[in-house]
């Protein structure tokens, strides 16, 4: 049965009418990057849950700014092609990850310290790269992303990660949640505490080099860890935490695509800067927040 095309036109132009949702309805661009917005959502946002949880915040950072010389070889090789920034960045990224890891177990220095000294050098590689080729707007390109000008085979790529991402985390949810809460324990009891730790850094690469074609290597961690973060205020159970922080996520985006539409704003930042609000006000809000917590204290007081 074929739905009337009068009928098709008039229900999209019903829907045009609506502010929310018109931009969505008119122009392509504005509907591919949130498709792309809610792949990383599910995809980013629950590992960026895992690296709050196991305390490294920061070390996504670093991660994020480590694919940056492989991507940039890549460009400089073949230009902006998203195969050859893609495989670039996954190899800098996997070999930074197990670079550190093997300092760390092998030196005085721990992870965190080692990650800093490779993100310093990996960022100013990644940049000079690009420099000795490409010209401002490239390197903004890179650096920032251009999630408005996501194509097909961009989101192919970022559904791939996404969907990669769900199953494994579905399939080793049990192993990485005691790696979180007690990974010595872990190593103790199962052989395969290894593969958790250097698996789940396979993922945040992943994720990272998805969030990269999107919002740049310097945002890219942005969708990782503020919905997870705000989502810590509202639960404290792993699985409703993942659940809130991909609606968090998602949220998010869709309000900073929509400021960046209406506001005539780059779409990356602000929807970076829309996540910090859902931060913010999570902080402010939620039941685990500084401020519940302390009228929850006044309340034992006065009983």
């Amino acid at each position: 049965m074929s739905l009337d095309p009068s009928l098709a036109g008039e229900a999209g132009g019903l829907l045009a009418g609506i502010p929310l949702l018109s931009p969505f309805v008119e122009f392509g661009f504005m509907r591919r990057a949130l498709a792309g917005c809610l792949a990383l959502s599910l995809g980013a946002t629950p590992v960026g849950a895992f690296l709050m949880l196991r305390r490294m915040s920061l070390a996504g950072d670093a991660m994020s700014h480590a694919i940056l010389p492989g991507a940039a070889i890549g460009y400089l090789l073949a230009g902006l092609s998203l195969s050859a920034m893609t495989l670039g960045g996954l190899v800098a990224g996997i070999a930074v990850a197990l670079l550190a890891g093997g300092v760390a177990r092998n030196t005085v220095l721990k992870e965190d310290a080692s990650l800093a000294t490779f993100y310093l050098i990996s960022l100013s590689a990644g940049v000079l790269i690009i420099s000795m080729r490409g010209s401002n707007v490239d390197l903004l390109h890179v650096l920032f992303g251009s999630v408005l000008a996501l194509d097909d085979a961009a989101l192919f790529l970022l559904a791939g990660f996404a969907s990669l991402t769900v199953l494994a985390l579905a399939a080793g949810l049990r192993l990485l949640s005691l790696e979180c809460c007690d990974p010595g324990f872990l190593a103790g009891v199962s052989r395969l505490s290894p593969l958790a730790h250097y698996g789940f850094m396979v993922l945040v690469v992943l994720n990272l080099v998805g969030g990269f074609h999107a919002l740049g290597t310097l945002m890219a961690v942005g969708i990782m860890i503020l919905p997870s973060a705000a989502a810590r205020f509202w639960t404290a159970s792993i699985g409703p935490l993942l659940l809130v922080a991909v609606c968090c996520a998602f949220c998010g985006s869709l309000a900073g695509l929509l400021l960046s539409y209406y506001f005539n704003l780059p779409a990356g930042p602000a929807i970076v800067l829309t996540l910090g609000a859902v931060y913010l006000l999570s902080m402010a809000l939620g039941p685990f927040g500084p401020l519940a917590s302390r009228f929850r204290r006044h309340r034992h007081f006065e009983r």
